[in-house]
């Protein structure tokens, strides 16, 4: 399992120089192109998103008061609510409206050639089990209460926005469990094949 904490993502700025974004993996760990990658952005004022036509994007609002997301083909998508999801394609033109001042997003990338990715966002009532798949990573990023994971011996408590990765090439379950039992928080979770 490994654990990239908030405080160690790294800033860069967009592509298109419209802001910054604040990196938390990337696989591989250097270069271009990656495979996937997890960043969380800040969205200070309206705009168009970067170029990334050769990956599918994943979208969650972290906080803020939404956002309005209007594609080149004519599509919208608004996510108000914190932990409302968005999924488009990445080769699309999208401008960002913000509907009540700036905004936190998280934002998966993966490369069209990666199958199989799937992501969520859940609310934690109780313990929640992960199941085990041969060759596939589980993403977990607790979005508004902390929880600790617990993945074959190893267990670790994660703060909103810190983000564990748990490898299952040996087959290996884990399970999440809120911190405070009597609050029931947002998670993100993703599954997609390991490198």
């Amino acid at each position: 399992m490994q654990i990239i904490r908030q405080s160690e993502f790294r800033s860069t700025p967009w592509k298109n120089g419209g802001g910054i974004t604040h990196e938390a993996i990337r696989v591989p760990a250097t270069g271009d192109p990656f495979r996937w990658r997890v960043s969380v952005a800040h969205i200070d004022q309206p705009g168009p998103f970067s170029d990334f036509a050769a990956y599918n994007r994943i979208m969650v609002l972290l906080r803020g008061g939404g956002v309005a997301l209007k594609f080149s083909n004519g599509e919208e998508r608004l996510l108000c609510d914190v932990g409302d999801v968005a999924e488009f394609d990445g080769a699309l033109a999208t401008l960002c409206e913000l509907l009540e001042g700036p905004c936190v997003d998280l934002n998966l990338m993966v490369a069209k050639s990666l199958p199989g990715v799937h992501a969520q966002v859940e609310r934690l009532h109780q313990a929640l089990a992960l199941p085990a798949a041969q060759d596939r990573a589980t993403l977990i990023l607790p979005i508004d209460a902390a929880l600790v994971v617990h993945a074959g011996a190893a267990a670790a408590a994660l703060e909103p926005w810190d983000l564990a990765v748990i490898s299952h090439s040996t087959g290996q379950p884990g399970t999440l469990v809120p911190r405070d039992a009597s609050t029931a928080g947002l998670v993100f979770l993703a599954s997609l094949p390991e490198a």
